[in-house]
């Protein structure tokens, strides 16, 4: 394959996947792991894309990607970490799903859950939920964010300052190796401290890629938060820092 489709379709796997390695895509595109790395490099170079050891992931900035992307960035883990977190959620409980789309994919696990209670900011998350009858659905106002049916503000916050829920289960953009939870709109960022306070218990649902991206704002420390549901083993320094802060760790799948 030449390396004017070469590239393009390097992208586009990144884009799907979130990252890619340098003996995948030898291995997909038929070529040497050495033209991989002068590709990856050019990217690089380009802007496109940011090596890291063995390959290279999306380039992080201060925007976030297009929902539509981050839809389909690594579906399967989302729904392994949807499933292990909706095992722990007992039925009757009172819960906030916040946005984000492994939010939306616990809200799938949910709809066979009976007795609930939903708070949420997330438009697509009501729509789901609204299927299940047994469920009671709550949306909290706010300023709609078209791009991915998301309500944050000041009318959202307020809104939540009415409810003490059981659990709280919000997202981040990115996840650094401190342990700060990172967004990249502010205004959500407001919401999901609001939701950690107004929980008894509060959750975070995070894929493995959030560790190789960054975002300009800081919501919390995992210190804050009393378990962390993600798909693959923390970084050692950051799984021994959630064992010092008690706040427990679920690897899904």
């Amino acid at each position: 394959m030449a390396q004017g489709f070469r590239l393009p379709e390097i992208l586009e796997i990144a884009r799907l996947e979130g990252r890619v390695t340098v003996d995948d895509l030898a291995a997909r595109l038929g070529v040497t792991a050495q033209t991989i790395r002068r590709d990856l490099a050019e990217l690089d170079e380009a802007g496109k894309l940011e090596r890291v050891h063995g390959g290279a992931v999306l380039r992080s900035g201060t925007t976030n990607i297009r929902y539509q992307e981050r839809s389909a960035l690594n579906a399967q883990a989302k729904t392994a970490i949807a499933r292990a977190c909706a095992a722990q959620i007992p039925e009757g409980a009172s819960v906030f799903l916040a946005i984000g789309t492994t939010t939306e994919a616990l809200a799938h696990e949910l709809k066979r859950h009976a007795g609930l209670m939903v708070v949420t900011n997330n438009m697509n998350i009501a729509n789901i939920l609204a299927e299940n009858q047994a469920c009671q659905v709550i949306v909290t106002g706010g300023v709609l964010r078209r791009s991915d049916g998301g309500l944050t503000g000041p009318l959202t916050e307020a809104a939540i300052r009415q409810f003490k829920v059981d659990i709280a289960v919000i997202g981040c953009s990115a996840l650094d190796a401190e342990g700060d939870m990172l967004d990249y709109d502010i205004h959500e960022v407001g919401v999901s401290q609001a939701l950690i306070r107004q929980a008894r218990q509060a959750w975070l649902v995070s894929d493995h890629s959030k560790l190789e991206r960054t975002a300009p704002a800081r919501i919390e420390s995992l210190a804050a938060l009393d378990c962390v549901f993600t798909d693959r083993p923390l970084p050692a320094a950051l799984a021994d820092r959630c064992a010092q802060w008690q706040t427990r760790v679920v690897t899904a799948g």
